[in-house]
């Protein structure tokens, strides 16, 4: 007998949007059947109405960067001046501080119908770089929040040595570095991974790890079975100081030390040669895309139709928390794919979809996620589809209706391992999710 039956007024399946479908829940927490032509709900189930989708995946989160929402939007700046706002909340977190603010962000996510976070973690040691008693402290304390929240995590475990190529870490960058990829490796090794957590590695950058410890890290990566994430090629300047100091792009770089595979993700992939796409699709290395950071950041508009058509997977982030909304996400690749070539579907709903979902939850080490068929984790969100930003269209348009007019506020209810973790838009572990997030942020804020 099932654990527990939900009845799903209407189901996206991939492909199409599927009207009365009864899903239930194991006692594992993963779907163990789905019947469809239920017209009506079964004795006992849980009513979900409006569109029901997997959970979507955020592939890539810098939980800390929230507390920089609107304040970096004062005056005028580049990438670089944000990044000197950002030393500065970096500088601030404590293992307690990170915790109640990770909480409160993921929270946020929860509320936003994610399921599962990328966190991209850098942030290891005191300012200065004095580890904590426990040097996993900071890791610990995400972990933790995600629990607490009653989202999955993926932590993406970060190196981070050097400030530039040859360069010693700046005092802002002294907390984020082991010194050497072998003493990250060794750090890293204790964290262990549980039911809601999973543990990656990063390479912060081919600018934050110089090329002979880029191996060790890949190595590690293979050996532990763990994703393996990259920022790459977000800024150009990053493109010319690496053809500066190794005569190559940063794709090439990272392919001649085996960094690239179907293990690997590279985040936001902006600016990338004609070399570089081949290299990454034939590779089937991942694309992450953060359209709403890469925007806001002006960093440029990736190559993403491309690089899928090469090869390389695409996934979604949310990345600096401008905003969290993983609809709008999947909406920005395509819309600002029109605005670059000036013509319209390069992706359908259904494939925007399924990168904020299956595709998001496959680059963080979760094939078995993304999909509501039996046997994968009962993890999903239901959308409303009489809001007024979604009133109107016929049912059967769900996966559009969802796509090009929804947006977080629209997410009616997140469950997660076959628990509600948001139901009717409140968080059912977080009492005051806005109140959390503004405690928290000025806790940090100093």
């Amino acid at each position: 007998m099932p654990l527990k039956t939900y009845w799903l007024e209407h189901a996206w399946l991939g492909t199409h949007v599927e009207p009365g479908v009864a899903l239930d829940v194991s006692a594992d927490g993963r779907i163990a059947a789905l019947r469809t032509g239920a017209d009506a709900p079964p004795p006992g189930a849980e009513v979900l109405r409006g569109l029901t989708v997997p959970g979507l995946a955020n592939a890539h989160s810098h939980a800390f960067h929230r507390a920089l929402r609107s304040t970096v939007q004062v005056g005028s700046g580049t990438f670089w001046t944000w990044r000197d706002v950002m030393y500065n909340v970096a500088q601030s977190l404590t293992p307690d501080t990170y915790f109640a603010l990770a909480r409160a962000v993921y929270a946020e996510m929860a509320l936003a119908g994610i399921t599962n976070v990328g966190e991209f973690h850098y942030v290891h040691h005191a300012p200065g770089g004095v580890p904590y008693a426990d040097p996993n402290a900071m890791g610990e304390a995400l972990i933790e929040a995600a629990a607490e929240a009653g989202i999955r995590i993926t932590l993406l475990d970060t190196v981070y040595l050097s400030a530039g190529f040859g360069e010693a870490p700046n005092p802002h960058q002294l907390r984020f570095s082991d010194g050497a990829a072998e003493a990250w490796a060794e750090r890293v090794s204790a964290l262990k991974p549980r039911e809601h957590a999973t543990i990656g590695a990063a390479i912060h950058s081919v600018r934050a790890v110089p090329a002979d410890q880029l191996a060790a890290v890949a190595r590690w990566a293979e050996e532990h079975r763990a994703p393996l994430h990259v920022h790459l090629s977000e800024q150009t300047a990053e493109n010319d100081a690496c053809q500066a100091a190794h005569g190559r792009t940063p794709t090439q770089l990272l392919a001649d030390h085996g960094v690239l595979g179907p293990r690997t993700t590279g985040v936001h992939n902006t600016h990338l040669t004609d070399t570089d796409i081949a290299l990454l699709g034939g590779s089937a290395t991942g694309t992450c895309m953060c359209p709403t950071t890469e925007r806001d950041l002006a960093d440029g508009i990736g190559p993403a139709t491309r690089l899928q058509r090469a090869g390389s997977p695409l996934s979604l982030g949310s990345d600096s928390h401008a905003v969290i909304d993983l609809l709008e996400e999947a909406r920005a690749m395509e819309l600002d794919e029109r605005l670059r070539s000036r013509t319209r579907g390069h992706w359908t709903a259904n494939a925007l979809l399924t990168a904020a979902t299956e595709g998001g939850h496959a680059a963080l080490g979760r094939p078995d996620a993304g999909r509501l068929e039996a046997g994968a984790l009962a993890d999903f969100t239901t959308i409303a589809l009489d809001s007024v930003r979604t009133a109107g269209p016929l049912p059967r348009l769900g996966a559009e209706t969802a796509v090009f007019a929804a947006t977080a506020a629209d997410v009616r209810h997140t469950v997660v391992g076959g628990r509600h973790v948001v139901r009717d838009g409140a968080h059912t572990l977080v009492g005051d999710v806005a109140a959390a997030l503004a405690e928290s942020i000025a806790a940090v804020r100093g």
